[in-house]
């Protein structure tokens, strides 16, 4: 069946799905979504029941250039880029950069990196149950921390980074736990106190309103990225992971940027020693799932419904305790790939991960010693752990633009 070009093409959106952009098509055009869907794509492979879009149909239906679709699309691109760079599951961006897209939601596959919309300053975040983005107009710390995220991008590389954010964010969530404030006043005063604006309490309601673990993540974001530096630096690592007085050193480091010590000397258990312990010397932690091209219908699904169960019962808790923020985040899967670095030992609960995320008694001193001791090819290494390749990392020289497929998938 021939195509022909639709009366108003409109273009894509920036790493906007195709199943969204066909969607948004066939909506501004009255057409059957699954009917256009299945003109425009081909099975993966003969007899499979997941489909791909052919570029060259949709450059028939929509007048544009195949570069120019690839260039937005990240799915067309060919060769397809690495798909640990993005995020493994679409997500909706900013509502101001949307409201320029009609025909309906715009679903985009997003780079690690983006956390913030620098154009209009709305918080992004991780994949939620797509509340609308929130402004940051009364928080320019976290609108900076995003510019410092990408500097760290462009000195170490998707890979290093990707983990330093993560880690710091984990570090962050253990000092908003309520057993981490042994002074009255420290880092956790400034998460609180952009919580408060973040997701204020209705009065009327007895209620808070715009509840969402994302909204958490914008208030722990700035301290988190600062200390991601000294979690991506080979140097600060060796520091780390060094005899006492480099560990001192990297400590007084961590202790200039967050509230540390953060718990009593007297309670066992410390994320940051924990770090420098079990963790400095080991590879950066790798996306646990990454994402898969192609999809079985054209039609969006909503929301799942354990993704949102997790939601209502997160909510609950909060409006009941507010004091879990930092627990809250860690039983959050976007922090799965830094608290899951070990293989062993595995734990039935969660509770369990994150208790051992942060041990530092002497049997885990003994486990330690004997890893390291042991040889680099033996050596304990999770399968997304690999070495990275040369199609993940790339070098850049002084004065040399980036090649034009690592700056669209950057971008």
């Amino acid at each position: 069946m021939l195509l022909r070009t639709l009366p108003d093409p409109v273009p894509p959106a920036r790493h906007e799905i195709p199943p969204s952009y066909i969607s948004r098509l066939a909506t501004l055009h009255g057409l059957e979504v699954n009917g256009l869907w299945l003109q425009l794509t081909q099975p993966t492979y003969p007899g499979a029941g997941r489909r791909v879009v052919v570029p060259e149909r949709l450059a028939a239906l929509t007048g544009r250039s195949v570069h120019a679709l690839a260039g937005a699309m990240p799915e067309l691109r060919d060769p397809q880029p690495d798909w640990e760079m993005f995020r493994h599951q679409p997500q909706t961006g900013c509502h101001r950069c949307d409201a320029r897209y009609p025909g309906g939601r715009v679903v985009r596959l997003l780079p690690h990196h983006t956390y913030v919309c620098l154009r209009h300053g709305t918080w992004i975040g991780p994949p939620d149950i797509d509340h609308p983005a929130v402004d940051l107009t009364r928080f320019p710390e976290i609108i900076d921390a995003q510019r410092h995220h990408l500097l760290l991008l462009r000195r170490y590389g998707w890979a290093a980074t990707y983990d330093a954010v993560l880690t710091g964010l984990m570090l962050c969530a253990h000092i908003w736990s309520p057993d981490g404030r042994p002074v009255p006043f420290g880092t956790w005063d400034a998460f609180d106190d952009r919580l408060d604006i973040l997701i204020p309490f209705d009065r009327e309601k007895q209620d808070y309103v715009g509840y969402s673990a994302s909204r958490l993540f914008a208030a722990v974001y700035p301290e988190a990225v600062a200390l991601a530096p000294l979690i991506a630096s080979p140097y600060w690592r060796r520091l780390a992971g060094g005899p006492e007085a480099e560990q001192a050193r990297f400590f007084a480091e961590v202790a200039g940027r967050v509230t540390y010590p953060y718990i009593p000397p007297d309670r066992s258990g410390d994320a940051v020693a924990h770090l420098a312990l079990a963790d400095s010397w080991r590879p950066p932690s790798r996306p646990l799932t990454t994402y898969t091209p192609g999809r079985v219908r054209g039609t969006l699904p909503g929301v799942a419904a354990n993704r949102l169960a997790r939601h209502e019962k997160s909510a609950l808790w909060f409006s009941r305790l507010r004091r879990n923020q930092g627990r809250t985040l860690l039983f959050h899967g976007h922090l799965k790939p830094v608290l899951l670095r070990a293989p062993d030992p595995q734990y039935v609960k969660w509770e369990g991960t994150i208790w051992h995320s942060k041990r530092t008694d002497d049997q885990m001193k003994e486990q330690v010693a004997k890893m390291r001791t042991a040889p680099e090819e033996t050596g304990p290494r999770l399968p997304h752990q690999r070495t990275e390749s040369a199609r993940s990392t790339f070098t850049q020289r002084p004065g040399r633009p980036l090649p034009l497929s690592t700056r669209l998938s950057f971008e």
